[in-house]
């Protein structure tokens, strides 16, 4: 039925607005009208969230531009150098959303600013190479792949800001698939294994609330409705411990913390992606990879029980 669905098509579902792309019925936020106070104010917000999901130190301010990229230049050691990397693209972010904001105080002043500016030259030329050195910035918990989240800026800046709302489905729609296949995956090696009979039931939940997290703005008042779900859901995961059988091996004891620690590296897989609302793909394969690693292993040392 979903093939019939047109991407952008919209409609209400228990009350509340939804648009469709790729699958999936997101929860729909009309944008803001098209002038350059509302850009600014998305821009402001926008790096703020970049930066908290983002790896801690590199919210380097503008004015240190300069000493942030003679130290990306002067530094030799590979990973010294993506950490400085990461710092520049911090402060050119920075830059050129103070660039950016002092456009908007001099259009408030009655003084026009046009697109061939000096000044609006150079806060595209910060926001440019901030996303080729934002490939190098990682998550908090030291994952990668989302320079589509530091991309968001410069989308914002070089597009319309409903271009960008659109973008912005478009990026949600494939982290809820991301977080499905995560979900499902899980589900599938973990019900096979009575040590973790339940595990399944609650990961749908958590999938489900992270999805619904992963749509929504911080601003809607249904989020004192699911972020309490998300985080409790979240908690039950973490905290579930296997039922050993009778008489089990070393080998599988063993084992059976694997999958403690590989469900809990799930869980917090989901949330990040919710959080970022970007699809991970790296960590999403490495992290399934090792799933079905050990679902092999689990096999072979009698965890699992097959249907055939």
């Amino acid at each position: 039925m979903s093939a019939s669905i047109h991407n952008g098509s919209r409609k209400d579902i228990n009350g509340r607005p939804h648009i469709y792309y790729d699958g999936y019925w997101i929860r729909y936020y009309a944008p803001p009208e098209e002038t350059l106070a509302a850009k600014r104010d998305l821009l402001l917000s926008l790096t703020r969230r970049t930066f908290h999901h983002t790896e801690p130190g590199i919210n380097t301010p503008g004015q240190k531009t300069e000493v942030a990229r003679a130290s990306y230049e002067a530094e030799q050691d590979p990973a010294r150098k993506r950490v400085n990397a990461a710092m520049l693209a911090g402060a050119l972010f920075n830059r050129a959303t103070d660039i950016f904001t002092s456009i908007v105080d001099l259009e408030s002043q009655g003084i026009e600013v046009h697109q061939d500016n000096e000044l609006m030259r150079e806060c595209s030329e910060c926001f440019s190479e901030a996303l080729e050195l934002g490939k190098q910035v990682r998550h908090p918990s030291g994952h990668e792949g989302i320079d589509e989240l530091w991309g968001e800026p410069f989308n914002v800046f070089t597009h319309t800001i409903a271009s960008y709302y659109a973008s912005r489905y478009i990026k949600i729609s494939q982290t809820m698939k991301a977080i499905d296949d995560i979900a499902a995956r899980i589900e599938t090696v973990y019900e096979r294994m009575p040590s973790f009979a339940g595990v399944g039931r609650i990961v749908r939940e958590f999938a489900r609330a992270a999805r619904v997290e992963c749509e929504m703005m911080k601003s809607d008042p249904d989020f004192f409705l699911n972020w309490p779900e998300f985080v409790t859901l979240k908690e039950q995961l973490k905290a579930f411990h296997p039922t050993p059988p009778a008489g089990i091996s070393a080998l599988a004891r063993v084992q059976l913390q694997r999958g403690c620690r590989l469900l809990s590296d799930g869980t917090d897989l989901i949330s990040y992606m919710a959080g970022v609302r970007v699809p991970m793909p790296k960590s999403k394969r490495e992290f399934i990879e090792h799933l079905n690693d050990f679902d092999l292993d689990s096999q072979g040392v009698g965890l699992r029980i097959d249907s055939d």
